[in-house]
């Protein structure tokens, strides 16, 4: 009993490690903030398949709190806060619903997202914007921008899971 505590304890402790440097990286290295945001998210996921999906939520309360306090970049980190972080718990409980059709889980999916999305808009807007008008047609090609970019970013995160799966070790 005291070793599966360990064990889990240890793998815990060594993703959160990841993450935290994972994160670091997307508020310090430009160019690549969202392909980090994304790796970082997948230490979500395996938890979760390690673990549990509590352990899951924990983990990303974990990662959030931590990220707040070590990384110095705050700022930087609201990506994985509002969205990153929770997407992996998100798409488990609606991949969870197994009687849904596929274009009913990707519609809920797509609103979790511009619901997020749009929370980050008014976040920012107003934090950093002011007055500063935006042109008219930036949002509109910002949002189908971002649907594109989300559904390639599900679609990989189900084939880093699938791999994950096939390639992890058998305890």
């Amino acid at each position: 009993m005291n070793q599966t505590k360990a064990r889990t304890a240890a793998t815990g402790g060594v993703l959160l490690a990841l993450s935290l440097v994972t994160l670091y990286g997307a508020t310090f290295i430009p160019g690549i903030e969202l392909t980090l945001y994304a790796i970082s998210s997948f230490y979500i996921a395996f938890v979760i398949i390690e673990i549990s999906v509590s352990a899951g939520f924990l983990f990303y309360i974990a990662s959030v709190l931590l990220a707040f306090i070590l990384i110095p970049d705050k700022i930087g980190l609201i990506p994985y806060a509002l969205f990153f972080g929770l997407y992996g718990i998100i798409k488990l409980l609606i991949e969870r619903l197994k009687k849904l059709p596929q274009p009913i889980e990707i519609l809920i999916k797509l609103i979790f997202c511009n619901t997020m999305l749009i929370l980050g808009f008014h976040l920012f807007g107003e934090l950093f914007l002011g007055n500063i008008q935006v042109p008219d047609i930036a949002l509109p090609v910002i949002l189908i921008g971002a649907q594109v970019f989300f559904l390639a970013y599900d679609y990989i995160y189900t084939l880093v899971i699938g791999f994950y799966l096939k390639r992890r070790p058998k305890a």
